[in-house]
Formats: structure tokens, sequence, C-alpha cells
């Protein structure tokens, strides 16, 4: 398991900065026309959608 110690403010922009690419990438994967690369994405966006729930309760 890795620990990472943080600010606030630092959790608050690191989710700023993943929702900010989550919203690319949905983006992303809708113009994607290739099926292998599209499902690579969808399993990004899965990852991030998890780690983003991860850092939320960080937040004060």
């Amino acid at each position: 398991m890795v620990t990472c110690e943080m600010s606030d403010d630092e959790a608050k922009l690191l989710l700023n900065v993943l929702e900010r690419y989550h919203s690319h990438l949905e983006v992303e994967i809708v113009r994607t026309n290739r099926r292998e690369f599209r499902d690579a994405l969808k399993d990004r966006e899965k990852q991030l959608k998890t780690l983003i729930e991860k850092v939320k309760p960080l937040i004060k």
C-alpha cells in the first residue's frame, strides 16, 4: 500500500485535476472509433473514478 500526506489545498487541487481529466477522458472515449483503444480508455476511466472516490473524503 502506498500512502501520501498532503495539505487540504493540495487534496483539493488533486481532486480538481482528476475531475478535469475525467471530463476530457469522457469526450475522448466518445470520439474514439477504434474499439480496442476505446476499451482501454474505459478501463482507465474506471480506475480514475475509483481514485476520485478515494480522494473526495479527504477534502474538508
